[in-house]
């Protein structure tokens, strides 16, 4: 089990450019490990854009089941993970639209 504390990318996390960023970072510790704890402790902000960039996009890559157990989530607030809970909700749409 490894922790990924968003508070290290900053309280604001709002653009696209900062999601792919970060989900780049988060790529290989989601590979590697069992278990990744993402810890959104003094997070004030979590943008839907930021949310779909960083962790939406990763349904991209592996599916919502597995996510669900490689993943768990600390510290959120309700802005947040309503925006977080937003962005796979609409990921997941476009995803089944497409197919």
């Amino acid at each position: 089990m490894i922790t990924f504390k968003f508070i290290t990318i900053g309280e604001n996390l709002g653009t696209r450019i900062l999601g792919e960023k970060v989900r780049n970072m988060l790529l290989p510790m989601l590979q590697q490990n069992e278990l990744v704890v993402l810890d959104f402790e003094g997070v004030d902000v979590v943008s839907n854009s930021f949310a779909d960039e960083c962790l939406a996009k990763l349904l991209l890559i592996m599916p919502l089941d597995e996510l669900k157990k490689r993943t768990t989530f600390r510290g959120l607030n309700d802005f947040a993970r309503k925006n977080i809970a937003v962005a796979f909700k609409r990921r997941l749409l476009v995803m089944e639209s497409s197919n």
